[in-house]
Order: structure tokens, then sequence, then C-alpha cells
């Protein structure tokens, strides 16, 4: 037994309380004696409850016992609770009597089996507990299970027993332990396995999410098995029977793959079911998927060579894939044009074809409209093509520089650049572009020249070795367009500066636009160049250029000419010539690809692929996946994810020159074929994407919009349609700028169709649901159907670390009550019972204080009823004591006339005596008898003042009892003087009393 305090500082009030104590009782001057005691006590003991009851005051009974509660996992996966029950019954056989148990059920939800009591429980003798809540046994929620039974322990704390495999799939079962251990609730566990069953389950259904009419594809079935034997795969579109296929299960994974191709467009809804014999449990025997079948898909072919791309338009055509063929030079200068295909394959195409729009818009269809990219290698394409620094280089998987892998020959470059009047404005700007791409694209360890020029050569930079690109950048962004051209003289002073270069490579790159003013002939000096292993190329800017003379130069000088009309091309001719000067580019050498990172391409590779003789050598960007690789470890086959799109590089050719084997294999076609469907677009096109998860039996869809269909709606209407056919209307709201949520409740499992739509619901809603986009989800069976992977029982240990709990011993049920007893205190509330106290008291003060007893009389009355009532019978009829009481009544009339002023002889005295003793009746009678009524409360108060016990009130009243010696007038007016002080006397005392 105990007290405790809610709020115990609220006991400081006990100070004042005293001190009130002490003033009360000195303040306190109308009342004295026995009075005065018991009404101060009151009043203290009433303010002292009330303290008592500010301060929380609560009494409690400790007790001190094991408190367990036994959590029984009944979902699914424990293949029934007869193990269970039967350990509970035996553990709750061995407590003591002032042990206590309680039993909770968990699945999905969690109930009480039995409240925490000292009983043994109702089950019989020897039989397993007997479970008789019905809960769903779909999900395995532990983290519930433990929350409901640490609240049935309370704050007395005591111990939780988790009964389990440990296979949750609802909650989190170690956050819970983590909040339990907080409260100082340990957790032992029992971890039971349940027996293994014949038992095979489809994992996963997966298949491409977009599909094009009469496109082939693959259904990709993972299936887990607990043994091994024939199985039956069947395959369904829209319930309807695609194929029947007998497979070969192997205990353990397997994965199929079933083909078929895109028939009618539209949305789909796909289920693949296993039929195996002696399986003992159906509900994991289905897997789901959806695609979307669109119209024919459209592949444009860009070729560097006029009917180069033979292979790859056969290809695509023998998978139904329609195709378009251009030139580079006829690429679109609108980016709407680039939506109309699903993908775009650039075969052998160098950059220097390409014009800045177009070179921008490749790049922007892929990461912004999901269009594809393929690239083809070839001697015109990649690092050779001068795709250095564009957009499409942004948009591969490759880098078009080699980042440290080989030892490339060092190179001396000359830029000689033409800065007449005749190059101003945008030629001016994008030559400077051209030179600084240059530069960047050049290692430490070249030297680079920078000559500008119009009737004189000026050195923007001298030939120098690398060291410092920034200062080299800078310098040529401040050539400035003025004068005429003079080409000679400059080509001369490039040509006496390369000779004291020392590098392995020397190369000179001369632009213009315009016309040399002098001629004096450049035979000695592009045989010179030659002579010394200089190479000179040269770039003629429109029509306003000596294209013959350039020309000329550059056949002279064992270099290249080229001639553009678009001066946007100049960075790529730039880079192109910087890197044509480093031949080890192009890696020359027969060899076998090895396979990389070929997630769902592995499967078409695994039996091998043919050789290689020749490939682009190029570096795979960070987050790309290398598909195939060369013995140097450069990407052969790379792709990856570029914004929206995809994008794929093969950096060997398709014509034969450096992959005959490949082209003329027979998987050639269908593998190619799978490159460019895999760049096709996906969801993110599409205006709405959902995604499902599932928690417990309702499942949240999220719903995320795209691109217009952001803005302009409050919410989204979606029809959900399951597989049987039964629609169900939704109302998504917003949770923030095109994200919504909604959920569906009794989400079974299988492939949905959603009709999205925006607004609320309404007429205008339904009408609005006709005409929404379409998108799917799946819904998949309760992981409690999975088979387990075998991790539940470290769950559980852990749990039991975490909790300082104990892994018990299935064999050992005693264990369950052998720890240490938990004290715990039963509080009582007396709030109440003290209220009713205090006011019980309170009217007791009242009545001390305001009602005044003469404990004398009350005292004589009650002797005199006792003697009356054990007076015998015949003596109450006795009227012999009729005397006396006649002589007390005459003594009590003779004080009332006394107090009005009659002598005690007066005749109305005397004659009501003689009345009295003669027992004859009077006259007068009962005149005087009324007068002795109406003088009597006045007679009360003179024998309560007498009763009081003051002596001042005792005096007054003695002299007012006195009676006067005579009767003659002289003595009458002296009484009647002496009556009027006592009056007086008796009247200040009255008022004495009132304060």
């Amino acid at each position: 037994m105990g007290v405790q305090f809610e709020h115990p500082w609220l006991l400081l009030l006990l100070v004042p309380w005293a001190g009130m104590l002490w003033w009360m009782y000195r303040s306190t001057l109308r009342l004295t004696g026995a009075r005065k005691h018991a009404a101060v006590g009151l009043r203290a003991l009433i303010t002292l409850i009330m303290i008592m009851i500010a301060a929380g005051f609560s009494p409690y009974l400790t007790h001190s016992s094991r408190d367990v509660v036994f959590v029984a996992d009944r979902s699914a996966s424990m293949k029934g609770d007869k193990a269970a029950g039967q350990w509970i019954a035996n553990a709750v056989e061995t407590k003591e009597s002032d042990d206590r148990a309680a039993v909770v059920a968990v699945g999905l939800d969690a109930l009480v089996e039995q409240s925490l009591s000292a009983a043994r429980g109702s089950a019989a003798e020897g039989a397993p507990f007997p479970f008789r809540t019905v809960l769903s046994q779909h999900y395995s929620n532990l983290s519930q299970g433990l929350q409901l039974a640490s609240g049935m322990l309370g704050s007395g704390g005591g111990r939780i027993v988790l009964l389990s495999d440990g296979e949750e799939n609802v909650g989190n079962l170690l956050r819970k332990g983590r909040l339990l251990h907080d409260r100082g609730i340990a957790v032992d566990v029992l971890p039971i396995v349940p027996p293994e069953r014949k038992d095979a389950a489809i994992e996963r259904l997966e298949l491409p999410k977009s599909l094009k009419q009469a496109e082939k594809f693959s259904f990709e079935i993972a299936v887990s098995s607990t043994f091994a034997g024939q199985a039956e795969l069947r395959l369904y579109e829209d319930n309807v029977e695609l194929v029947t296929q007998p497979v070969a299960l192997e205990r353990g994974d397997n994965r199929f793959l079933l083909q078929s191709v895109a028939a009618g467009t539209g949305f789909h809804r796909y289920r693949a079911e296993l039929f195996t014999a002696g399986d003992e449990q159906a509900e994991n025997n289905s897997g789901y998927a959806y695609s979307r079948v669109s119209g024919p898909p459209a592949v444009l072919v860009v070729e560097g060579k006029q009917g180069s791309s033979g292979n790859i338009i056969s290809a695509l055509r023998a998978s139904h894939i329609r195709t378009e063929t251009i030139l580079p030079e006829q690429l679109s200068q609108e980016l709407a044009d680039y939506t109309r295909y699903d993908s775009i394959v650039l075969n052998n195409v160098p950059a220097t074809r390409i014009a800045a729009k177009p070179m921008e818009w490749l790049a922007k269809a892929v990461s912004d409209y999901g269009i594809g990219l393929v690239k083809v290698g070839g001697e015109d394409s990649y690092g050779l093509g001068g795709y250095f620094k564009t957009p499409v280089e942004r948009a591969l998987p490759v880098y078009m520089e080699l980042k440290g892998k080989r030892q490339l020959p060092s190179l001396g470059l000359i830029l000689v650049i033409d800065k007449s009047g005749s190059m101003s404005g945008e030629n001016i700007e994008l030559a400077k572009e051209a030179a600084m791409r240059t530069v960047e694209l050049m290692r430490e360890q070249d030297t680079v020249g920078v000559l500008a020029f119009d009737q004189t050569p000026w050195w923007v930079v001298a030939p120098t070795k690398l060291d410092d690109k920034p200062a080299v950048i800078e310098s040529i962004q401040g050539i400035n367009a003025s004068g005429g051209t003079e080409i000679y003289s400059s080509l001369n002073s490039a040509y006496k500066a390369m000779l004291d270069v020392d590098t392995q490579r020397k190369h000179i790159i001369m632009l213009t636009d315009g016309q040399s003013a002098s001629n004096p002939g450049y035979g000695a000096l592009t045989q010179a160049m030659t002579e010394n292993q200089i190479t000179l190329s040269t770039v003629a800017i429109g029509n306003g250029a000596d294209t013959a003379l350039l020309q000329s130069l550059a056949e002279a000088a064992k270099g290249r000419y080229y001639f553009t009309d678009d001066e946007s091309t100049l960075p790529a001719i730039f880079s192109r010539e910087a890197v044509l000067m480093s031949r080890t580019y192009i890696v020359n050498k027969p060899f076998i690809p090895a396979i990389g990172r070929a997630g769902d391409w592995a499967a078409s590779l695994s039996d091998g692929v043919p050789e290689i003789q020749a490939y682009i050598a190029t570096t795979a960007k960070e987050t790309a996946e290398s598909i195939l690789l060369t013995p140097d470890g450069d990407p052969l086959l790379a792709r990856w994810q570029y914004g929206s799109g995809r994008s794929v590089a093969w950096t060997s050719d398709l014509t034969g020159k450096w992959s005959r084997n490949w082209v003329e294999w027979a998987k050639f076609p269908e593998l190619f074929t799978q490159w460019v469907k895999w760049t096709f677009p996906q969801f993110a096109s599409d205006p709405y994407y959902i995604a499902a998860a599932v928690e417990g039996s309702e499942a949240k869809l999220q719903i995320s919009a795209s691109g217009t269909e952001i803005t302009g709606s409050s919410g989204l209407q979606l029809d959900v349609t399951d597989d049987s056919g039964r629609t169900e209307r939704l109302s998504a709201i917003p949770v923030s700028p095109g994200e919504y949520e909604v959920t569906l409740p009794a989400a079974a499992p299988g492939a949905y169709v959603a009709r999205i739509s925006p607004g609320n619901a309404g007429s205008g809603a339904e009408q609005s649901a006709e005409k929404g986009t379409l998108a799917g989800f799946v819904i998949p069976y309760s992981q409690e159907y999975r088979i387990a992977k075998g991790d539940g029982n470290a769950k559980l240990e852990k749990l039991a670390a975490l909790t300082g709990g104990r892994i018990l011993d299935i064999s050992r049920p005693e264990e369950a009550f052998q720890a240490e007893r938990t004290t715990s205190r039963q509080y009582v509330d007396a709030t109440r019972s003290l209220l009713i106290a205090a006011l019980l008291l309170w009217i007791m003060d009242i009545a001390i204080r305001r009602v005044s007893i003469s404990w004398e009389r009350l005292t004589a009355a009650a002797v005199h009823v006792k003697q009356r009532l054990w007076r015998p019978a015949r003596q109450r009829h006795d009227r012999s004591d009729r005397p006396a009481a006649v002589d007390r009544l005459a003594e009590r009339k003779s004080r009332i006339g006394a107090f009005y002023g009659r002598g005690a002889g007066s005749t109305s005295s005397r004659h009501e005596h003689a009345h009295l003793q003669s027992g004859s009746p009077d006259k007068d009678a009962p005149r005087e008898q009324e007068a002795a009524r109406s003088s009597r409360p006045f007679m009360d108060r003179s024998e309560r003042v007498e009763s009081s016990g003051h002596p001042q009130h005792v005096e007054e009243q003695k002299a007012l009892n006195r009676k006067p010696a005579a009767a003659d007038p002289g003595r009458a007016s002296t009484d009647t003087a002496e009556a009027g002080k006592s009056i007086n006397r008796l009247l200040a005392a009255k008022n004495r009393t009132k304060r």
C-alpha cells in the first residue's frame, strides 16, 4: 500500500494551510470550548482534503507477479496455428498462481484472444490453446501485435513472447522493437519454422510496357519452386489464352521466355498461370502485367554514305518496323518533325554534315520527347566524325575522347585562321569556337599554336606546350575581324614555326572565306611540308573562298579539304581533324567481344557472339551500361537513359567492313531490332503514370501527370477496371503539383486499367471519362504467399537482442515464465470519495457554527425518557406525581410574570396556581395561557443565554429570574426599573455575541 501525488509541488500549500489553522483558532471569538475546537478542526480537515485533491492524491496497491503476453502469428505462412497454440497452453500450465498471462493473435490485424488474467485458460488439459478470433491471414503485421500486447501490459511492464516465423510484410517489426525497448518491455521470441510444403510460385511476369502493332516481344516469367518436376505455363491476353507450354522446374529460381507478337492496338492485360501436380498453395500461381500496343513503329535511318544501310533496313523490316532513309543534310530544321519517329539511327554519319539546329534537335528529341537514338560506328563516326562536345555526344552513352587509356602519339597543331573583314560576325565567332574546342580536345603533351591573319600574320598563341589550356583559350577569344586577306605569308609563317616543334605528328589547319591578294606559287612550300612530315588541311567557307587553291594545297600536303556553306559545322570539322591525326582511335585487330552488364539482353547473348575486326575507341560514361566490351576495356555496345529517352552506341560498323561475321550471323536481325526497340518511347511520354503501393488489403495509387496535364485540374476522375470487368469510380486528390493520390479498397491481385480524366465526380466528369487517358498498374498477390527466403529467424533474433529478450526453445515452454518478477501498482481513484467527505464535513461545520444545543437539557430529557420507558406500566398511570408537575409549571409562570413586571403574589399568578392545584376550570385561564405562549420565544432565548455558560450571561440571567419581595407599588416600580436594566444588559450581551 502506498500513495502517490501527481503534482507533489502543490503540497507546499500545507505551509499556508498551517498558518490559516492558527489564524482561525485565534480569530474565532464567538465560539468557545468544544464547539470552537470542533469548528476549527473541521475547516482544517476540509482544506487539507482540497490540497490533497489538487496535488493528485492517488493511493495504490502493489502487486508482484510475472505478466506475459503471448503474440501468436496466425498468418498464412505459419501453415496453421496448432504448434503455437500447443506451446502457449503448455507454458501457461507451468506458471505460478499469481502470474498472469494474455494471448494476442495477429494477421493483418491484431486481436485479443485472452485478456491478462491469473487463470490458467479455458483449454482442456493437454489440448492446445483454442484460437477463436477470425482475422485476415493474407498478411503478417507483427508490429501491430506487439503494439496491442504492450498496451495490455500497461505502465507496470512485463514481457512479450512472440511466436512467429518472422516473415512480416506489413509494418516494421524492428522499429516497434526500439519503441518497446524505450518503455522497458522485453520481447522473447520463439522462432517457428513451418514445415516445407510442395509449392511453385510465379514471382514475376515482365514484358515491354509499350509495344507497336505486329512487334515481336518476349514474356519473361520468373518462377520459384521448392521441388523439381514438370509444370505447365499458360499465358492469357485479356482473359484469352495465347499459348500453353510445358516447362521443367528446378528447385530454386527458374526463368522462362515465351515469344509472342503484338496484335491488336490498345491497352492489354496479361496473366501467366502455372500448373503443377501436387502444388499445395494455389494463391501464388499467377502473375500479372499490362502493355499498351500502338500503331506500327517508325524508325528514321540517317546514313553517311548513300545505300550503306541495307543490313539495318532489312533487320528492321523483318520485325514489321517501318523505316525511312535520308542523308544527314536532309535532317529537318523543325523539332516537331522528329517526334513522328520512335527511334533514329545514325549510320556512320560525320558531325561535319549535320547542321547546328538538327544536331541540337536530335539530342532534345531524346531527352524531352523520349525518342530513341542508335549510333552506328564507322570511319566517319564518333571521335573521327567530330562529335566531341556536340549535343549528340551528350545524348550518347560514350565520350568521344580517350581518357587515360592508351599512349597516343604527341601532336603539334597550328591553327591558321582568317580574321579579315569578311569573317566578321558569325563566321569569326564560330572560327574561335572551333579553335577553342580543338584545344580542349588536345592533351598536355601536345603543342598548339594559333595564327590569325589578314594582310599580315599575327601570332595569337605562339607554338607552346598545353600546360595552361585556360590561358590559350582566353587568348583565342581576343581575335577580332578586320583587314584584307593574304594566305601565303601566313601559311609560310606557320610552316617555319612548325619546324621547331618537337612532336611525333605535325599538322596545320587553315580556315578562310576569301582569296589571297597574291599568289607567288605554293609548290615549293607544300613540297617542303611533305619532306618534313607536316600535313595540311584546309577549310573553305562559302562560295567567296578560293576553293581551287585550298583543295590543291590540301592534296599537295597530304591533308583533307573541307567546304561548307554552314559555318555551324566549323567546330565539328576542327575536332575531326584533331582526332584524325591520332590514328589509334581506330582499333584494327580481330577479337571476340566479352559480355559485360547485359541486363535483359543477356539471354540473347548467352550463346556467344561472332568476331569483330575493328572499332572506334571511345570511353563509356559513368552511368552507362557496357553490354559488350573489347579486350582493351572499350565499350563495343553500350546503352543508357538520357532524360526521358534512351540511346544505344555500337562502335563498330554494320556494313560488313569491320563486322562481316556479325551481319552474316542468323541472330543479327533479331538482335539489332532488340537494340532499336529498347530505345522506343516508354511511358514517360504518356500524360499520366500510375504507381500502386499495396498497404494491407488496400492499394494506394499515386498518379503522376506530365506536360499540360499538370495544370487546370483540381482533381482526377479514375474509372478502374479489374480482370473480371468490374469498374469502380474513384476521385484522386492533388497532393503536390502534378501528383495525385487515391486509395483502392479491397485490391485483389491482378492487372488493372484506369481511364483518367481531369475533374471531379458528376455528369461532366462522366462525359470526360469516356475521352480520358488509359493507364495501367498491377496489384501482385500478397507477399505472404511468396516462397520464404529464410531471413525471418534473423529478424527475430535482432528483435530479441534489441529489446533485451530471449530466444526461447520450442521444447521448453516453461521458459516463458522463468523471468524476474515485475512489481505493478494498482491505483485507486480517491477523488470522488474525498469530495464526498469534504461535502459532509462542510455540512457538519455549518451545523456546529449555526445550531446551539443545550447538552444539559438534552441529557436530562434523555434521562427522563429512559425513566418513563423503564417505569412499570401501572406507575405510568399513577397521578400521584401531578403535584410536582404543577409546582414546576407554577415556578415557570412566576418567572414569566417577573420578567413582565408582575409580582410573585399577583392575583393572576395566585389564581393560576390555585387553579392548577385544584384542577378546577377558570374562566381567565385561557387568556393567561395565551400570554404564556406569546412569551415563550423570548424565554427560550433567555434560557439559551443561560445555557451558553458565559459568566456575564449567567449573572444577567440570575438578576432576571429574581422574584420581587412584595407587591407594593413602590417595590413594583423598583422591580420595573431593575427589569429594564436587565433587559439593557441582555441586549448588550446579545450584540457582543454577534461580533
